[in-house]
């Protein structure tokens, strides 16, 4: 399912766009690095890419995962990843978003709409009630785009998430949908 913006498109990754995402995450890796988890050496492989591709739509299938890219829609390049993850549903109906916006694209607002499009996606056909996210205090850019997204700060979370060995804490910040 394609999701479709102003300036941007989402839509999940298939076998043909391995390539386009690998050069992405390499192009990517050392500005990736300092707020993400760690990646082992085959992460930066086709085959690995064509592998998790393939394991994202039996996510997605199974209503686990929700992962896609995003797209320019005037030139249709790749400029970023999102996801819903972590999907509970039962008396919980939340999930996880997570993005990742190529180091070039930074500051244009792509991020924000592509937060935009993911919650509406979430709430209007996932039919989710909450949608949390976690930030690095110092990733204040990124603490900016969920807050334009409509998220509300609810606290911190201690040494919530290990990076490159470190034990981080993040922020927490979440979005209640409004039709709940």
């Amino acid at each position: 399912m394609q999701i479709t913006g102003k300036r941007i498109y989402l839509r999940p990754f298939q076998i043909a766009d391995a390539n386009q995402k690998l050069a992405f995450h390499i192009a990517n890796k050392a500005f990736f690095e300092g707020y993400s988890m760690e990646r082992e050496a085959r992460f930066y492989t086709i085959e690995e890419q064509q592998t998790l591709i393939l394991r994202l739509e039996d996510f997605a299938a199974n209503d686990v995962e929700y992962y896609y890219g995003i797209f320019l829609k005037d030139t249709e390049e790749l400029i970023g990843t999102i996801n819903l993850f972590s999907i509970l549903r039962e008396s919980l109906q939340s999930a996880f978003v997570g993005y990742f916006l190529d180091k070039a694209h930074n500051g244009n607002g792509y991020a924000t709409e592509a937060v935009q499009l993911i919650v509406d996606f979430g709430f209007d056909i996932l039919g989710l009630h909450r949608i949390e996210a976690g930030v690095m205090p110092r990733n204040e850019r990124s603490k900016q785009v969920l807050l334009k997204a409509g998220f509300h700060l609810e606290g911190l979370a201690i040494q919530n998430v290990r990076i490159n060995g470190t034990w981080e804490d993040h922020q927490v910040l979440a979005i209640i949908n409004p039709e709940d």
